[in-house]
């Protein structure tokens, strides 16, 4: 299993800048590449492939080797940025993603080090090659385990970096606690079966106020002014913050739903259509269903706890007991059964119908023989 410790670094102001420099040849790298891809597709029809610009990377970086910047940049951090071209490219030719395009200055922010092979941990601190050592916030230690990677990242409130620890997997003990069925959605972020109702704290929507009077200034600030500049910073600082809100809330969430529960119900939910629909998008982003998913997941996992994910067709339509079909509109929060006169939360109602689903189907997936093998 490998696990992500990030910590904040200090480095000087000279260090800054040759991170800075470093940065932008890896940045120069990364378009290059990609402009000799689409060159040598749009003549040929020819696919290039990693190996290839492993190797045109290692010639460049090797001629005049005495006044040559592109030493600046380590050779296997520069292998790194090939490889996360070819996986952008892997995956738009999967379909899952958009067609990989060229990088401005703000949109390549990190680096991946080896350890070993231009990044270290000396003394406590980082060392980085032709950068040296640099102080980092230890607010909590490593543990133990193999170091697989480095990454350096720059922020609008600094510089900071993330280790990749690979620790051995340790079978956890099955949870005892009680099941519970989650509705997720946007009028209620998570509906629980029990009649727990949890709403998302709507960070970006309280901070829109701040967030135009920032853009505004920034609109009025001359393009290339060193006031444009520290507008820029000063609403890429306030973004920062409201994802780190949110992302700390989500933690707390889901450690307390581990802690709580034994087995969890989800819906199967793709969540793209609300990010496309222009009515739902910024409620969308101000959830954020996607970070819970990743969080609960690797937190479940841990704790013992059993994730299953159900259809999630007609659960809000149909009564959680008698199982009778009762149609209302999306606006009715609601439900009130006609035929056995339950009335609870429409969201509730479709939790507790996800919780039944779930746990219906993984009892009998337990009795099959194929389970039981």
């Amino acid at each position: 299993m490998i696990r992500t410790y990030q910590y904040r670094l200090y480095p000087t102001d000279e260090q800054q800048n040759i991170l800075s420099d470093i940065l932008e040849l890896a940045r120069w790298l990364y378009n290059h590449v990609l402009a000799y891809r689409r060159k040598r597709w749009g003549e040929s029809r020819y696919r290039v492939t990693y190996h290839e610009q492993a190797a045109l990377w290692r010639d460049w970086r090797n001629e005049q080797p005495d006044d040559n910047p592109l030493r600046l940049l380590n050779m296997s951090a520069g292998q790194q940025v090939l490889r996360r071209l070819d996986k952008a490219y892997r995956e738009f030719l999967k379909g899952k993603r958009g067609k990989p395009r060229f990088k401005g200055r703000r949109f390549f922010n990190s680096l991946n080090y080896k350890p070993g092979d231009g990044a270290a941990i000396k003394d406590g601190r980082l060392y980085i090659q032709n950068v040296g050592l640099m102080a980092v916030k230890w607010h909590r230690g490593l543990p133990e385990g193999t170091l697989k990677n480095i990454i350096v990242t720059r922020k609008a409130s600094g510089w900071y970096v993330a280790f990749q620890v690979e620790v051995a997997a340790i079978e956890p003990t099955v949870s005892p606690n009680p099941p519970v069925g989650i509705d997720v959605g946007l009028h209620h972020a998570l509906a629980l079966s029990d009649s727990t109702v949890i709403d998302s704290p709507q960070y970006l929507k309280h901070s829109l106020r701040r967030l135009r009077r920032l853009y505004r200034r920034v609109s009025r600030r001359k393009k290339g002014s060193a006031g444009r500049r520290q507008a820029v910073v000063q609403l890429a600082k306030e973004l920062e913050h409201i994802a780190n809100q949110r992302r700390d809330w989500w933690h707390k969430v889901t450690c307390w739903l581990v802690n709580t529960y034994g087995f969890i119900a989800l819906e199967d939910l793709q969540l793209a259509f609300m990010l496309r629909n222009g009515n739902l998008a910024r409620a969308a982003h101000d959830v954020a269903l996607g970070l819970f998913h990743n969080l609960l997941d690797y937190k479940a996992f841990q704790a013992g706890v059993q994730i299953v994910t159900v259809d999630p067709r007609n659960t809000s339509q149909r009564c959680s007991r008698c199982r009778e079909m009762v149609p209302k509109a999306l606006h009715v929060r609601v439900h009130a059964c006609p035929h056995c006169g339950f009335t609870v939360d429409r969201d509730v109602n479709a939790a507790l119908n996800i919780l039944g689903i779930g746990w219906d189907a993984t009892v009998k997936r337990q009795r099959s023989p194929m389970g039981q093998a």
